[in-house]
């Protein structure tokens, strides 16, 4: 990390409306650094499995995937010529970010503190926090 602030920045995303801020905030952090950025979107399974038996696990993954996809989408249209590296993680969100961030040695966790509505919403509040008190690294929340 010799002479850079932040060598290695990570943003965690859900692809919300809300989240945009967080996003804009990594992109800039990533870009006055000079460092390598990683963004990665993480599908909740335990969500997923215990989730209403109308909607097939393979429909929700399916729908988990078109999410991330668009996630990072909306990340490359916001980041013009900054490049990141993305990763689809599955499981608990907060312990796979933390995870993630420790293997690849990540020096700032970028992290709304907003999300998707209702329930999800809260799920990302909770999630933050869960960051906050186990990444091993400098942790941003964008409010």
């Amino acid at each position: 990390m010799a002479g850079k602030l932040f060598g290695k920045v990570l943003i965690a995303t859900d692809g919300s409306e809300n989240n945009r801020s967080a996003l804009e905030e990594g992109i800039k952090v990533v870009r006055e650094c000079g460092g390598a950025g990683y963004a990665v979107y993480v599908i909740d399974s335990h969500t997923l499995s215990t989730s209403s038996a109308e909607i097939p696990v393979g429909d929700a993954c399916e729908v988990s995937m078109d999410e991330a996809k668009k996630a990072f989408d909306l990340l490359k249209s916001l980041s013009g010529d900054v490049k990141f590296e993305t990763k689809i993680l599955d499981g608990r969100p907060g312990m796979e970010i933390v995870k993630f961030a420790e293997k690849e040695g990540i020096d700032l966790i970028v992290i709304g503190t907003k999300g998707k509505k209702g329930l999800e919403r809260l799920l990302l509040g909770s999630v933050a926090e869960e960051v906050i008190r186990s990444a091993t690294c400098k942790v941003l929340v964008v409010k």
